[in-house]
């Protein structure tokens, strides 16, 4: 059972989560958002449309702008997704050997703060 964020650290690849896990880490994931200035995201997925499309369905649920896709390969495989929230670029590369998930780190505009990487979340979570 999942039960908090603090559990997800544990997995190299996104679990699968109930509907109860799924309510419980959206609901601690808001409390960090909300302390956070800005974020980056870390998108592993087994293709380029699949990291896409996570990153535009977690743009949509925090109201973010779309970020611009600067760089991204010609082939297909199993990619590594970088997003930035503050310069709204994106940049995806192939990479082999990843596992599944999207990771969000908490920045803060205090370089005194410490960042916070949270996840890894499932490619749906945020549908």
């Amino acid at each position: 059972m999942i039960s908090s964020l603090k559990d997800l650290e544990q997995y190299r690849s996104a679990p699968n989560l109930d509907i109860l896990e799924h309510s419980k880490l959206m609901a601690e994931l808001k409390k960090y958002v909300d302390n956070a200035d800005w974020f980056t995201i870390g998108i592993m997925a087994n293709s380029i449309k699949e990291a896409i499309d996570a990153l535009r369905e977690s743009e949509k649920m925090f109201n973010w702008p779309p970020m611009n896709i600067v760089e991204k390969p010609s082939n297909e495989g199993p990619v590594f997704l970088k997003a930035n929230q503050r310069t709204k670029d994106v940049y995806i590369r192939i990479e082999y050997g990843l596992g599944e998930g999207i990771l969000i780190t908490c920045q803060q505009d205090n370089n005194n703060n410490d960042t916070t990487t949270l996840g890894p979340f499932p490619l749906g979570f945020f549908k």
